[in-house]
């Protein structure tokens, strides 16, 4: 099956709308769906609630989606690069539920595997734990977290076959072989695209019974973020 579309736009259609829940991968700016994100934005669909580690920086990545009040909820676990964020939820225009980064991680791993909930140490007599499920274990409290179940989620990976089998480069698979898993529908953008049979099934990072769509990306911008100090006197 090819699973490859000629752009992100179209690989978006009739698959995103309002008010949906989404998933988008990528850490920082490292392994972020670029063209799909972008698309995203053209699209026009708004009310959305996005579960990122972060949310991009201003005008770039997700950080185009807040500049165009796409977005309703981050849920996220660091937003610390992007002052629109902390802006708009400052003042009350975007809701935030922090999660914490191992939680999101497996919130978003027992999604993908059929886990409904699980228990952790994490949070427990934090904010974290508001309104949830406190329960003992020898001799612990832990806190229950529900799964992730995104309708789409918005991949990035490196290589993929047309049957949708993907490799990942390096840190930049970070968040996103599980959000492929966690989504109802995936939808993953790559710099290479190859023909089924080229990969070597030893080196596949994530099978292609999770992705639905493919986007070929080529060249992506690929921002790098740099720590700026002060000039030394």
């Amino acid at each position: 099956m090819n699973k490859v579309f000629p752009s992100a736009h179209a690989a978006l259609e009739g698959i995103v709308g309002d008010g949906q829940l989404l998933a988008v991968g990528g850490f920082g700016l490292c392994g972020i769906p670029e063209a799909l994100i972008a698309a995203l934005r053209d699209s026009g669909v708004k009310g959305l609630t996005v579960i990122s580690n972060n949310a991009g920086v201003d005008g770039f990545g997700l950080g185009q989606l807040l500049e165009t009040r796409q977005i309703r909820k981050m849920i996220s676990s660091y937003v610390g690069e992007n002052k629109e964020f902390e802006r708009q939820y400052l003042a009350g225009e975007l809701e935030l539920e922090f999660t914490p980064q191992g939680t999101l991680a497996e919130k978003l791993r027992a999604g993908g595997a059929g886990i409904p909930a699980f228990f952790t140490r994490t949070g427990v007599g934090t904010l974290v734990a508001e309104g949830k499920e406190i329960r003992e274990f020898d001799g612990h409290q832990y806190v229950m977290e529900r799964a992730l179940n995104p309708d789409v989620a918005l991949v990035k990976a490196h290589v993929a076959d047309k049957s949708g089998n993907l490799i990942f480069r390096r840190t930049a698979r970070n968040f996103n072989p599980a959000c492929a898993m966690a989504g109802k529908v995936t939808v993953v953008e790559v710099e290479e695209v190859v023909e089924v049979g080229d990969l070597d099934p030893d080196a596949i990072h994530l099978p292609g019974i999770y992705v639905h769509r493919i986007v070929h990306n080529a060249n992506p911008e690929k921002r790098i973020e740099k720590r700026t100090i002060r000039p030394a006197a």
